[in-house]
Formats: C-alpha cells, sequence, structure tokens
C-alpha cells in the first residue's frame, strides 16, 4: 500500500513516516501543496494523507485532483481547527475522514487501515483483460497470466494511464522507490517480460514503444495490428 504525506511539519512528517515504513507501508513526503500535486500526478496513491494549512494552499485543495484521477483513493485531512463547520467543509469537499491534532499515532493508523479497506487501488477491466492490484494478479479470458514484481507495476501503471505516453523517467519515478539508483534500461528489462509472458503467448499487444519518447498501453490491440 502506497500513502502520500502532505505536511509542512518536519518533525511530524518523520513520525509519520518512519511510523507507517514500520508497518510496511510505502509513504512518500510533500512539504506543500504544488509537490504533492506532483507526487498524485506522477503516482497511484491508496491513500493520501494531507495537513490543512499547507504553505502554499490548502489541503482539502488536493482533494479534487485526487478524486479525478482515482475515485477509490482516499483522502485523509489532518488539521488544528477546533470548529465543526472546518471539518463539515473538508467532508463535503470529498475528504473520507478528518482527524484533529493533536492526534495518537495508534488511532491513526488504525483509522488509516479503517479507510483502506473501503478504498484502495482501482481494478481494470478492458474487455478480456483483467488486471488486479490488490492481488497482483492479472487474468485475460477467465486464465490467469504469471506476472509479477516490477512488470507487473509497469503494465499497471501503463494501464491507468493509457491514453498517455509515458517516458522511462516517469516510470522509474513511480514505481521504483530509488529510482536514482537504477538505470533506465530495467524499463526495457520489465517491458520485455511482458512481451514474452503475456502478450507473445496470448498474440496480443499491451504495449507500444514511442521512439524517443516513452510507451504507450495500447490494448485491445491484435498483435500484428
Amino acid at each position: 500500500m502506497r500513502i502520500l504525506i502532505i505536511e509542512d511539519e518536519i518533525t511530524l512528517t518523520k513520525t509519520l513516516a518512519d511510523g507507517l515504513a514500520e508497518l510496511n507501508y510505502q509513504a512518500d513526503v510533500a512539504e506543500n501543496l504544488k509537490d504533492g500535486e506532483y507526487y498524485i500526478s506522477i503516482r497511484n496513491y491508496d491513500l493520501v494523507l494531507t495537513d490543512w494549512t499547507l504553505p502554499d494552499g490548502n489541503g482539502i485543495d488536493i482533494i479534487m485532483p485526487v478524486k479525478s484521477k482515482s475515485p477509490r483513493t482516499a483522502v485523509v485531512i489532518l488539521s488544528d481547527r477546533e470548529d465543526k463547520e472546518s471539518e463539515i467543509e473538508a467532508l463535503r469537499a470529498g475528504a473520507d475522514d478528518y482527524i484533529k491534532k493533536p492526534f495518537d499515532f495508534d488511532v491513526l493508523v488504525a483509522r488509516i487501515e479503517a479507510r483502506l479497506r473501503f478504498g484502495g487501488t482501482n481494478l481494470i477491466e478492458i474487455e478480456s483483460l483483467t488486471i488486479n492490484p490488490d492481488e497482483e494478479k492479472i487474468t485475460y479470458n477467465g486464465e490467469e497470466i504469471e506476472l509479477k514484481g516490477k512488470p507487473f507495476e509497469v503494465l499497471t501503471h501503463l494501464a491507468r494511464h493509457r491514453d498517455q505516453i509515458v517516458s522511462k523517467e516517469q516510470l522509474l519515478d513511480a514505481i521504483w522507490e530509488e529510482p536514482e539508483l537504477v538505470t533506465p534500461n530495467v524499463i526495457e528489462v520489465a517491458i520485455n517480460q511482458i512481451r514474452q509472458k503475456m502478450d507473445k503467448p496470448l498474440n496480443i499487444a499491451t504495449i507500444e514503444t514511442v521512439r524517443r519518447r516513452g510507451y504507450r498501453f495500447c490494448y485491445p490491440k491484435e498483435a500484428n495490428s
């Protein structure tokens, strides 16, 4: 499960990120609204945890771009506001939960877990192809396809952005936790595995190479078309 934390209090941010990492969550951190919007544009999150008051705007302003991209991604607002009107405003704006500061970390985790039970990553269904990110499972015409790890994540990311050309750099940043430590060649390896383990046996094409620009999800499309 991947969580985005948007919070400008450095001590609180470290506490949240370290605590969630110990619970095996992948956590990205942004200190302002602009950086948060950037992360949302390149990555897929199961939950966004954002402070109400940020240096460049209000946390509730992130709700619309999050929900537009993935309606099932949960958004939890953290706030030091005491008035009930703020809580009502956040919930009516589309927030899935509203937590007042200060809060107990264990209680926060319990509420995050509750939200994730109702949210999570979208199931991707395109004609006969189904990609289930939660179970790392792909089926085609009801038959399960053996594709795991980074190739699965690459396929899933491209499928979620199937109207876009995605560069190698964008794929690295979206999928690898430390993209600066790997070379773009790992993308070519992942794409090759997708084609060998999935496209070729099924006689379909899922990913096309756009020269000098990146890759685009192209299913449904026959392999020779």
